[in-house]
């Protein structure tokens, strides 16, 4: 009989806890309940979420209804071309009574981030996200301030519409823990859609369902599944595999590698067990690894989409035998 790592008490109040924000979210999204899935997990798994899709589609309402869903400070960046770093960080301001400079926190120092359109900004502005995301925190003028958890980071690009945009820097796309896409709503979810958006906006309506305490006692719940060894070496195989593959010219990062499993224990969580399968690693493959890689010079003249170079090498990957060891 296995020991058990997070009890059942623990996995049935996360169980109950994610039914809540899940049934809220599905309120404002209308039939995506795999991206709503995937919101959650990087959201238990500590992680950054950046969602990417054509306009329109509910990019910035997925965010805002996980913010809203959660009784805890949030904060929205439109980034632009004229954001500067300081309105992400802060900044150190005079003040002519005290006769001291004093910090003004930026738009980082939240709970709960929305970062809408982030490519729409500088590079310069885009970096500005890197120490908080990594490191929860923030350094202004050799001040470091620590960042409250949960700490999450909600960003939403379009990939089609090139003018007035940057391209996110490597460092910057390594941090976000997954990538989501949308996509266009089934015939009927669309017609629903229609229905309960055309009177009154759902997000106006939306209550807390769950506060940030008790999310980070899931997170707690969630760091306790336990990961066997042959379930790490599959992880590990899987982003060493990406880094030898002659079609692309970058692979994933062992903080790709960090990523998986911990997005893998959320899963496994969600799904009630204490022990993750190489199942949970091998379904999070795409949305953890994809936005990291760099095809190779031939591949993008051949015209070979990222994605389908990761399913190859995906699929060669031996998969261990499911179990806990």
């Amino acid at each position: 009989m296995s020991t058990s790592f997070a009890g059942d008490a623990d996995l049935e109040t996360l169980a109950r806890v994610v039914g809540q924000v899940r049934a809220n979210i599905e309120r404002v999204i209308e039939g995506k309940p795999d991206v709503v899935s995937a919101a959650i997990v990087v959201l238990l798994a500590e992680g950054h979420l950046l969602i990417e899709d054509v306009p329109g589609v509910g990019k910035t309402q997925l965010a805002k209804a996980l913010a809203r869903s959660i009784d805890s400070t949030v904060r929205r960046i439109q980034f632009t071309p004229d954001l500067l770093p300081s309105d992400v960080t802060g900044v150190s301001v005079f003040n002519q009574n005290t006769r001291e400079f004093e910090f003004r926190p930026g738009g980082v120092f939240a709970n709960i981030v929305v970062g809408d359109e982030i490519n729409r900004a500088s590079p310069k502005t885009q970096s500005a996200l890197l120490e908080c995301m990594e490191e929860r925190q923030v350094t202004v003028d050799n001040m470091t301030y620590m960042l409250d958890k949960p700490f999450m980071v909600i960003a939403t690009q379009n990939p089609i519409e090139m003018e007035g945009t940057y391209a996110l820097p490597e460092a910057q796309r390594d941090r976000f823990m997954a990538r989501v896409s949308v996509g266009y709503p089934v015939e009927a979810a669309e017609i629903a859609m229609l229905n309960s958006h055309t009177t009154v906006n759902p997000l106006d309506d939306l209550e807390a369902v769950t506060d940030a305490g008790e999310i980070r006692k899931l997170t707690e719940i969630v760091g306790q599944v336990h990961v066997s060894t042959a379930v790490q070496r599959y992880a590990v195989a899987l982003t060493t595999a990406t880094r030898t593959s002659t079609e692309l010219h970058l692979g994933a990062s062992p903080r790709a590698t960090l990523h998986l499993v911990r997005a893998a224990k959320a899963v496994a969580a969600m799904a009630g067990r204490d022990y993750v399968l190489p199942d949970d690693v091998h379904g999070l493959a795409r949305p953890v690894l994809a936005h990291r890689l760099l095809p190779s010079v031939e591949s993008a003249m051949s015209g070979r989409a990222t994605t389908a170079i990761l399913e190859g090498i995906v699929a060669g990957v031996p998969v261990p035998e499911a179990g806990r060891a």
